[in-house]
């Protein structure tokens, strides 16, 4: 079952929907406070970081739901994986992490990040080579990246208030 596309089209219905309104969700609550993210290239960072995390989610749904041969697929999910996982290392150089004392730290510094983009590449390997496990790696990969990017957005709009106080 973990490499049948037409078994998986629910799930990736459901996760691209879930995946969008998070996305959706998330711009509103930028654009309210869009000023302090102009003023910070941390907070900035961290917004994209998040964007990227909710999109890893939207992008594989598509790729899983779009009928295409299974090669196609494999092949995409690892090319999500690789560039995801390039994007979300840069932004979080870019973003550093923080010193102060609290879970905010604790949590930047233990995100699904990098665990996010590497299930994708094993979801995408393990599919193309058949064995492994394949498609049920979106599972934890979703998991990931959807609690990641509701810890992560949790995290910004909370640094965001206490910035523009």
């Amino acid at each position: 079952m973990g490499y049948t596309t037409a078994m998986w089209l629910g799930f990736g219905q459901a996760l691209a929907a879930v995946g969008g309104a998070l996305t959706g969700l998330l711009f509103v609550a930028l654009s309210v406070k869009g000023d302090a993210l102009a003023a910070s290239r941390r907070l900035s960072s961290r917004a994209a970081e998040t964007l990227v995390l909710f999109m890893i989610s939207v992008l594989a749904a598509v790729l899983l739901v779009a009928p295409q041969p299974p090669a196609a697929l494999g092949a995409e999910l690892l090319a999500l994986a690789v560039v995801s996982g390039i994007a979300l290392f840069i932004l979080d150089r870019r973003a550093g992490h923080a010193t102060d004392p609290g879970a905010a730290r604790f949590i930047e510094r233990f995100s699904p990040n990098t665990i996010t983009a590497v299930l994708v590449g094993v979801a995408g390997l393990t599919f193309l080579l058949k064995t492994g496990g394949g498609l049920y790696w979106l599972v934890s990969a979703a998991v990931a990246s959807l609690l990641g990017g509701v810890v992560s957005a949790w995290i910004l709009l909370v640094k965001v208030t206490s910035q523009v106080r």
